[in-house]
């Protein structure tokens, strides 16, 4: 979804022609998807895998564009800053093993990119939500990857807060970092699920897939030590919201809503809905002149509504619609976190689809039987406490009367359920056993990366008790670069205090 821009400097003139191309695609936009043979497909399920490039001492390594220009993958993408990169996974159909696709692919790219990067750069790729090594001084505008659109959005930014902005990562006085620049995005990695759904489905399952993500994230935790800070467990999460969220306005630039969230209530309305107000609710950031084609949308049977893409990709709910012209609409689940491994992605990845297909079968909409409001409390309570988190839930999808929960129990409570909407999609038996079976581990020891990267931490601390310095951090990063390239799951990583002496 990051889409590329033709120039960083824009006129009064390139605002008023987008802002008309943008409303030209909303009025074309009823049409292409009401016409008979748009989103008729077998539903499609894709990812994007963004990750850090990590040298000596678990430092960043800023090597992203060597690193892509040495491995020439057209799946391999430049991120942010110059220490991340994003592959961009082979979409597959959602039926059979898609899963094992997905974490087969994920696996080979990170061990291609790694053995091009480790002899030539010193530097691994590592999935990870947060690393722990960095610091704020690695996040300023010096380390945005000099490509068109990340400079246009720095701009963007200078011109609508001042600097330097608190980016709270956790509670208190101790949970809030200066930054000065959209850099700071290169601190939240992330494992985006991209959902086609037919159009007539769309509202029930973009619905579903909100309130099933505060359950998934729970389990998924792999950010709590931003800055080396013990902070949330899902730290990524506030991160994020705060360095790319509007924080303030001017006569110029109204703040109507902050540009990342968990969004304001329940999709009412379908595709077209959630794509009025994205462009209704927000100001253009981008407007990349009309004469710059940026080659997307060329060859595909519908129109590329390339003004109303750019804009999307400016616009970072947790989870967003999207458009394509290949002929679907798609949820993009932007909450789950990088790593720690392609089979701990394609895990949460099960898990979350596998809870949305089966809260929206049938004709019922979850919007009905829980205030939005639980749902946004639940996704915050599980990004801040994981599985030790309470969240709401109904006694069963039509009965509007919810209780708490402990995460981890309601998780494991949902297991036949996610199996059953698997296989109400089309996903083989065995697939969908296997893989929640290994969320079911995770929950059931309480392993996830957040608590690993935590216990981790301490064991590696001289004495018990004290603040964490950059060595500690370091070797904690390392170890878990290593780990995650042997590919087992979280669940059964050793901690560095249970291995033997002469392996620490």
């Amino acid at each position: 979804m990051g889409r590329q821009v033709g120039d960083v400097s824009f006129t009064e003139e390139d605002f008023f022609l987008f802002r008309s191309r943008l409303a030209q695609c909303l009025d074309a936009l009823p049409h292409v998807v009401g016409h008979r043979d748009f989103g008729v497909l077998p539903a499609m399920v894709g990812a994007e895998l963004e990750l850090s490039l990590v040298g000596a001492g678990g430092r960043p390594a800023s090597v992203n564009t060597a690193v892509r220009t040495a491995l020439d993958d057209d799946r391999l993408a430049l991120e942010v800053t110059r220490f991340n990169v994003e592959v961009n996974l082979t979409p597959v159909a959602l039926a059979g093993c898609p899963f094992t696709a997905l974490a087969r692919e994920a696996t080979l790219m990170l061990a291609r990119i790694t053995a091009v990067s480790l002899p030539r750069y010193g530097a691994r790729a590592v999935p990870i939500g947060t690393l722990p090594t960095l610091r704020a001084a690695d996040l300023t505008a010096d380390a945005l990857t000099p490509q068109p659109r990340f400079h246009a959005l720095e701009d963007a930014w200078a011109r609508r807060r001042t600097a330097p902005f608190a980016v709270r990562v956790g509670d208190g006085a101790q949970g809030v970092v200066a930054a000065d620049s959209v850099a700071v995005q290169g601190a939240a990695c992330s494992w985006q699920v991209h959902l086609t759904v037919p159009p007539h489905r769309f509202c029930r399952t973009f619905n579903a897939a909100q309130m099933a993500s505060g359950p998934a994230l729970a389990a998924a935790g792999n950010s709590p030590l931003p800055f080396g800070l013990r902070a949330w467990q899902e730290a990524r999460i506030p991160l994020y919201e705060h360095g790319f969220g509007d924080r303030q306005g001017t006569a110029r630039h109204r703040v109507r809503r902050s540009r990342v969230g968990f969004g304001p209530a329940w999709l009412r309305g379908g595709p077209l809905a959630a794509f009025e107000d994205a462009v209704h609710n927000y100001d253009v950031l981008l407007p990349t002149p009309a004469d710059v084609d940026n080659g997307s949308g060329a060859g595909a049977p519908y129109p590329a509504l390339e003004e109303l893409r750019l804009h999307l990709s400016t616009v970072w709910p947790w989870n967003r619609p999207v458009y394509d012209p290949k002929g679907n609409v798609r949820i993009e689940f932007r909450a789950l976190p990088s790593g720690p491994t392609p089979l701990d992605m394609a895990a949460n990845t099960a898990f979350l689809i596998g809870l949305t297909y089966w809260l929206a079968a049938g004709e019922r909409d979850v919007a009905q039987c829980l205030p939005f409001a639980r749902a946004k409390e639940n996704f915050y309570r599980a990004a801040r406490d994981g599985l030790d988190c309470a969240l709401w839930w109904p006694p069963c999808p039509w009965e509007p009367t919810a209780r708490e929960h402990q995460a981890a129990s309601l998780v494991r409570q949902f297991l036949p359920q996610a199996r059953a909407g698997l296989r109400l999609a089309g996903v083989a038996a065995d697939e969908a056993d296997t893989f929640l079976h290994l969320l079911d581990c995770r929950v059931a020891t309480g392993r996830t990366g957040a608590w690993w990267q935590q216990q981790a931490r301490e064991s590696l601390r001289e004495q018990p008790g004290q603040a964490a310095v950059p060595r500690e951090l370091g070797e904690l990063t390392e170890r878990y670069a290593r780990l995650a390239e042997h590919s087992a799951p979280v669940h059964t990583w050793a901690l560095p205090a249970d291995l033997p002496r002469r392996l620490r």
